[in-house]
């Protein structure tokens, strides 16, 4: 099953849109369930509703099994985190989808010039997925800058964690720290969640890009 997770569905529909495209594209069967999805309850556990988070995770595990899913693709870092972590489910990002299928895989954009990487908190440090993103990208063609502290020293966005909702000046001046740290005309994030908050305070000559925006795919 692709489950594009709560914010993508709601806020970035784009993004669900494009990767159904790509996964269609080269050649990954799947499902989805769009009438039953429900959040995968990462904004709740992490609020410390521990109890409202086993009730979603008992609804959505007897939703996947009704409907035989017996894995789960997704772009989400953070809802990734949880299917894996704290349900125990089989489940990949969808950067390790395409990190195999990556000769199927053509540039949207001239890949001349540099590129900024971001690793996501759930992501990397959680989960340790670094070189995955990084190969895609490699192989489409573009160069990667990498920022002072990368990898598993990566500063988080400022988002993450309920900070965006209830400290949304903290959020952005932790972004607005991190952007003056970009020296190329493009940063690119496999987030939805980084993605939006760096689009949202970045200045207008730098291009912040979701993954799936650099990988061809037809209308």
């Amino acid at each position: 099953m692709y489950y594009p997770g709560c914010l993508t569905k709601t806020v970035l529909p784009d993004i669900q849109s494009r990767y159904e495209k790509i996964l269609r594209q080269i050649g990954v069967d799947f499902i989805m369930l769009p009438d039953k999805e429900l959040c995968c309850g990462s904004p709740v556990i992490k609020a410390g509703y521990l109890q409202d988070f086993a009730d979603l995770k008992e609804k959505n595990l007897a939703i996947f099994k009704k409907y035989n899913v017996t894995k789960i693709i997704t772009n989400c870092p953070a809802c990734f985190n949880i299917f894996k972590n704290n349900y125990g489910l089989r489940v990949e990002h969808i950067t390790e989808i395409l990190v195999k299928k990556v000769s199927k895989i053509k540039a949207a954009w001239p890949s001349a010039q540099p590129i900024t990487y971001h690793d996501p908190c759930h992501l990397g440090r959680y989960n340790g997925i670094y070189q995955e993103p990084r190969k895609i990208l490699k192989d489409m063609g573009y160069q990667i800058a990498e920022f002072p502290c990368a990898l598993d020293k990566s500063r988080c966005c400022g988002a993450g964690g309920g900070v965006k909702t209830n400290n949304p000046d903290l959020a952005n001046k932790v972004a607005n720290n991190v952007l003056s740290q970009v020296k190329t005309k493009k940063l690119v994030s496999p987030c939805p969640l980084c993605y939006l908050q760096f689009k949202e305070n970045a200045p207008s000559d730098l291009a912040v890009l979701e993954l799936s925006e650099l990988i061809w795919c037809r209308n």
